[in-house]
C-alpha cells in the first residue's frame, strides 16, 4: 500500500515539494487556578488542535491556488496514538478516510501489530494472550484555518522552501 501524502484542500504534497515536517499540538481555552492554601485547579473551556507543516524540495507545495478565507480539510500523516489496557479507545479525533485505525499489542516487551475495529469513534481491540498494554492509532483529519504557505527559492541548491501554521476551524 501507498505511504499517504499530507492532503490540504484537496491538494497532496509530494515528495518533490520536500518530506514534510508536521507538528500538532493542543490550544485550548485552559487556565490553572489557585485556591487559598494554594492548591491548583485546572479550568478547561474548550480543546482545538493547531500545528505546522513544512519542507524544502525540488518544487513549491502548490498550495497557491487554495482558499485561505474558508476552513480547509487537513488530512494529516502525523500518526496519533493512545496506549492503555483496552480493550476499547476512544478516539480524540476522527481518523482519515482513506487510512484505517490500526492496533498494537504489548507482548514479551515487543510491540506486535493486531487485528481492531473501528466504528463511531471508538477503537476496539480483542484481547492478546500475554498482552501487557494496548495501542491504537491512526492519522486524523481536520478543518483548519491556514494561512498561504511563505515560501523560499534557492537559485544556489535548485530547491524550494515552504511553511504554514494551521489550527483546527
Amino acid at each position: 500500500m501507498p505511504k499517504p501524502r499530507i492532503m490540504l484542500g484537496g491538494v497532496p504534497i509530494v515528495l518533490h515539494a520536500g518530506a514534510p515536517e508536521e507538528s500538532i499540538g493542543p490550544i485550548g481555552g485552559s487556565t490553572v487556578l489557585r485556591m487559598s492554601d494554594g492548591a491548583g485547579v485546572k479550568m478547561q473551556h474548550w480543546q482545538r488542535s493547531a500545528g505546522s507543516i513544512s519542507g524544502s524540495g525540488w518544487m513549491p507545495p502548490g498550495l497557491s491556488g487554495l482558499d485561505y478565507s474558508q476552513p480547509l480539510e487537513l488530512r494529516s500523516t502525523k500518526t496519533v496514538s493512545l496506549v492503555g489496557e483496552g480493550p476499547a479507545f476512544t478516539l480524540m479525533g476522527t481518523p482519515r478516510p482513506d487510512v484505517a485505525p490500526w492496533a498494537q499489542a504489548l507482548v514479551g516487551g515487543e510491540w506486535v501489530t493486531v487485528p481492531c475495529s473501528y466504528e463511531e469513534g471508538v477503537v476496539t481491540i480483542p484481547p492478546v494472550p500475554g498482552a501487557a498494554l494496548y495501542q491504537a492509532c491512526y492519522m486524523p483529519v481536520f478543518s483548519v484555518f491556514a494561512e498561504q504557505p511563505s515560501e523560499t527559492q534557492s537559485a544556489g541548491t535548485a530547491t524550494h522552501g515552504w511553511s504554514l501554521n494551521w489550527e483546527e476551524a
